[in-house]
């Protein structure tokens, strides 16, 4: 049984961590186009992966699973769709966001892997389960890369493309649920499907009974939290989205700074120590 934090968790992490330190030595010496192109391949590839899952179960034999997961529904699916595009843009903020998320994010899901749990060796989904980590691997490698060869320097003075490109990413995800249902890919306003946590661990619709979104719940506006009007006033009930943004701001912005000040870490000394000796000659000449 595939458990978290077991030796079959491991093992995709070593090989995550194998293919990124492979990949950085091999390309450290290259060119700024090959290396961009390289980058760009590997998540193209990684696009290209998500609508090959058709052809393997689950998708390829049940076909309420198939039209449901083929869309972007969680934020890693999101990301993998959109960071080929982000790459390629000139946004800087964007790839701050695509760095900071698809780092974080991709990482966690390799310690944790919720979608792979419990699935055994005999499973006839493995297939799937060798998708997911080669999915949350480039999620995490490719960014990675992006950085360590130079195609891409972060900053933290953009560190709050972290929570607000989740948030948008958050509510693109919101979208594409309401499509599907509108459009008849899924049962109209299915329950099943806007359950909580279907998919993924976003909390988008709500914190649900899982006992680690508490810690969002705990930092949450009130407001959110319950209905302002009509009959139901003062019921509980979180409002999609609008309930996680305080958190997302609370947790993800420190988180993202943590990770910024491996790699821009001195530019941020630099400015501190700057900063500092104006106010001390402000004050000298006050």
């Amino acid at each position: 049984m595939l458990e978290c934090l077991t030796f079959g968790t491991f093992f995709w992490v070593l090989i995550g961590a194998g293919l990124t330190v492979g990949l950085y030595f091999l390309l450290r010496n290259k060119s700024y186009k090959t290396k961009k192109w390289v980058i760009f391949s590997i998540l193209a590839f990684a696009l290209i992966l998500h609508f090959l899952k058709l052809l393997i179960p689950p998708y390829s034999t049940n076909e309420e699973i198939r039209l449901r997961d083929i869309w972007f529904i969680n934020i890693c699916g999101a990301n993998i769709f959109l960071f080929p595009f982000i790459f390629l843009s000139k946004s800087k903020s964007a790839k701050d966001y695509m760095f900071y998320l698809g780092v974080i994010s991709g990482f966690l899901a390799l310690l944790y892997p919720t979608e792979a749990i419990g699935r055994t060796v005999e499973n006839p989904y493995i297939l799937d389960t060798i998708r997911f980590y080669l999915h949350h691997i480039i999620l995490f490698m490719a960014p990675l890369l992006m950085v360590l060869l130079g195609v891409h320097k972060i900053s933290y003075k953009r560190v709050f493309s972290a929570p607000i490109g989740l948030l948008l990413v958050m509510l693109f995800i919101m979208l594409n649920q309401v499509l599907q249902s509108e459009i008849g890919f899924i049962n109209l306003r299915s329950e099943d499907f806007f359950k909580i946590g279907y998919k993924n661990t976003s909390f988008i619709w709500g914190p649900g009974d899982d006992d680690i979104a508490q810690i969002f719940v705990a930092v949450s506006p009130k407001i959110f939290r319950v209905i302002p009007f009509g009959p139901y006033a003062g019921q509980e009930k979180f409002w999609p989205w609008f309930w996680i943004v305080v958190p997302v701001f609370v947790y993800v912005t420190p988180l993202a700074f943590l990770v910024c000040m491996i790699f821009d870490g001195k530019e941020f000394i630099k400015d501190a120590k700057n900063l500092f000796l104006r106010i001390k000659s402000k004050f000298k000449r006050g």
